[in-house]
């Protein structure tokens, strides 16, 4: 079966991702964001360049506030502090260029709220939820054991493709976890305004924006960079993007109980999920395995992590680094090194795709 010839790769809080195997169609809400949404006040709407049509609505009266967990909640405009040591020097920088995120100048005061191309919802809900019979998930990168309180990567911008109709999804992934799981009151998915739990603060970046260009197989190369740091003083869980860590938004510290204080693990690389993954597995990073290496396969570089209060990102420690896929037959995970700017890695693979 042919895969779809419609694909986006989307910003969605932590993970760049793409879903190729839904129509996407205009103002495709679903039931869970069209119940948060009654109510809003839409300010004005803004087309960008790239077709994506986004309400300008008060960053007071924003989706996730709605939340009755939420109702009486500060919003805190930028963090109180941020990242040491992000003076990063990208090795092969004429092959390397930043991707980018369609911008608009909104008034001040608001935030963007994307009303067309959405994810489907269910889809993105299951992100991260723990495996059954109606959720599988593969994946091959690296875990690092340790106290963690944050962290950066450049990710390779790649459009993986999985089967047209179906429910499965493909992402290239960061994660900070605990163990055991960390048991979110609001939401264990929440990635973007689909559903409560993300507070948007910046006025220019939409979440579910695509990411543009594309990497190239043996062509150019694109990547962007995506910070995410807690707040040692409110102990909010900030999300920030671009070459000069714009600021998006926060996961509020009372949406968390084990991650108020700082993760147990973090994961880099890529990720696939859905029904049919274990039968049907979809592609992954650039749909080549990692060995092929750079230009060829998908990669994060310039790993850094923050390991203590003080926001600063350091070099991971390579013994507490472990590379791992959940199969080599699908997909691989390669080159795994440090160097001055941090730890990098190949991944990905075919999978059954045709």
């Amino acid at each position: 079966m042919k895969g779809h010839n419609i694909f986006r790769v989307y910003l969605l809080s932590y993970l760049v991702l793409t879903i190729g195997g839904k129509d996407i169609k205009s103002i495709n809400s679903g039931e869970n964001t069209e119940q948060i949404l009654i109510g809003q006040q839409v300010n004005r709407t803004i087309q960008a360049e790239d077709g994506d049509i986004y309400d300008c609505v008060s960053v007071n009266e924003q989706p996730t506030l709605k939340h009755p967990l939420l109702k009486d909640h500060k919003i805190q405009m930028e963090p109180s502090s941020f990242l040491i040591g992000l003076d990063i020097k990208l090795p092969l920088v004429s092959a390397v260029s930043q991707a980018q995120l369609s911008t608009i100048d909104y008034p001040k005061g608001t935030v963007p709220i994307l009303c067309n191309n959405k994810v489907d919802t269910r889809m993105v809900q299951r992100i991260g939820m723990l495996a059954s019979d109606d959720v599988q998930q593969l994946s091959a990168g690296i875990k690092y054991w340790d106290e963690v309180y944050g962290t950066q990567a450049s990710i390779n911008v790649y459009d993986p493709k999985v089967k047209k109709d179906s429910e499965d999804l493909s992402a290239s992934w960061i994660q900070i976890d605990k163990v055991p799981k960390d048991n979110e009151e609001l939401n264990e998915s929440c990635t973007d305004h689909n559903c409560p739990g993300f507070v948007q603060v910046s006025r220019s970046v939409g979440l579910g924006g695509r990411i543009q260009p594309i990497s190239i197989y043996n062509g150019p190369q694109y990547v962007i960079n995506v910070p995410i740091f807690k707040d040692p003083r409110t102990k909010n869980w900030w999300l920030a993007y671009g070459s000069n860590n714009t600021p998006i938004g926060y996961w509020p510290s009372s949406q968390f109980s084990l991650l108020k204080d700082k993760g147990d693990y973090a994961f880099w690389g890529g990720y696939v999920q859905g029904p049919t993954v274990s039968s049907d597995p979809p592609q992954m990073g650039s749909e080549h395995f990692s060995y092929e290496g750079f230009g060829k396969a998908a990669f994060f570089r310039n790993i850094q992590v923050i390991v203590d209060e003080n926001n600063k990102l350091v070099t991971p420690n390579i013994r507490n680094a472990h590379p791992g896929s959940s199969d080599r037959k699908l997909y691989t995970n390669y080159g795994y090194e440090l160097n001055d700017d941090g730890m990098h890695v190949y991944y990905g693979g075919p999978g059954k795709y045709s």
